[in-house]
């Protein structure tokens, strides 16, 4: 299965890269992941600023550009790498909340 990475490398909206409120982490049961989801969102956010995906081909590499052009903390990198190495288990669209699920195993 792919990771939450290559998710965001892969998929897109209108043809555009995802944007953090239209992601949630959720188990295989729908249940949401807070943590993960606040994670992920904040990567969005602030660091996807700094670094195009389309430039980078793998979580590490993004983790270096990361770390070149921005002045994040290694801390701060280091939990980035950890949910852009977590494993998807699938998607699950929901437009009625015009949001994507990405499923892990916790």
């Amino acid at each position: 299965m792919q990771t939450i990475f290559d998710v965001l490398k892969t998929v897109s909206v209108n043809h555009q890269e995802v944007e953090s409120h239209q992601v949630v982490v959720t188990d295989e049961k729908g249940k949401p992941n807070g943590l993960l989801t606040d994670l992920l969102r904040d990567l969005i956010d602030n660091a996807l600023l700094f670094v195009a995906l389309r430039d980078v081909s793998s979580a590490s590499g993004l983790i270096e550009q990361l770390k070149t052009h921005t002045p994040l903390p290694d801390d701060v990198l280091s939990e980035y790498g950890k949910i852009l190495g977590e494993r998807c288990y699938g998607l699950n669209f929901a437009p009625k909340k015009g949001q994507i699920e990405l499923i892990v195993r916790r």
